[in-house]
């Protein structure tokens, strides 16, 4: 594997913090003359989560959302009827929940 360069290594941290992705995953750097151009990421990653608020009888798919910690530490809105240890896909270009995994 090609040592990264200084920005390569700059984004590959900004997106573990920014929850996108997690140590092993896969973000593909394309690059031109030792210059990093730019990130390539899957449309979307199963994320588990690790930490929210426990669901109310009659929550719905329609109702609202709720704040919802994931594996990565990224925090992200989620319906009412998710619950921690759930699988879920999000978006990895709006960090937004897409639906159970």
């Amino acid at each position: 594997m090609e040592q990264l360069s200084v920005l390569g290594q700059f984004l590959f941290w900004a997106l573990l913090v920014y929850g996108c992705v997690r140590l092993g995953d896969v973000a593909v750097l394309p690059s031109w003359n030792g210059e990093v151009l730019g990130v390539d990421l899957p449309a979307a990653v199963e994320l588990t989560i690790s930490q929210t608020d426990p669901g109310v009888q009659g929550d719905r798919s329609t109702g609202g959302t709720k704040p919802a910690t994931l594996q990565t530490g990224a925090t992200i809105a989620v319906p009412l009827f998710i619950s921690t240890g759930e699988k879920i896909k999000v978006d990895t270009r709006t960090g937004q929940y897409l639906g159970r995994a």
